[in-house]
């Protein structure tokens, strides 16, 4: 079983930064690839970026691509996600989620019944 506790959310202007930070504990981080989702109110929740246990794939949605990076530190266990230039309309409670085997060649990264444990979230708040 693994733990998952995101930070790092906060209210921004639009145009600027922020950096979510999904923090492991119960097991080594290194075991799992992992992706980032949101859910805003009223919304279904979407895949926002997802990456390798070993870092070496990386996947966006079309939204996240050339804003948004994804990365790993498998030594101090967390998953990064950098956010720039952001929009009101990504404004969503972001969420971390973990898989231990994931298959690359197809979308399934992207669904959210792929992943096999979640953390709470952070609140992303972007105004105009």
């Amino acid at each position: 079983q693994v733990q998952l506790v995101e930070s790092g959310g906060g209210l921004v202007q639009a145009g600027g930064s922020l950096r979510l930070s999904c923090a492991a504990s119960g097991r080594t981080l290194s075991k799992y690839n992992m992706g980032w989702f949101r859910q805003a109110p009223g919304k279904e929740r979407e895949f926002v970026a997802a990456i390798s246990w070993s870092g070496g794939i990386t996947r966006y949605a079309d939204s996240a691509k050339g804003r948004f990076t994804i990365s790993r530190d498998n030594a101090k266990n967390t998953v990064l996600l950098q956010m720039n230039s952001l929009k009101p309309e990504d404004t969503a409670i972001y969420s971390c989620a973990a898989k231990e085997e994931l298959t690359w060649s197809r979308n399934i990264y992207s669904d959210t019944s792929a992943y096999d444990y979640w953390g709470q979230g952070t609140q992303v708040t972007v105004s105009s």
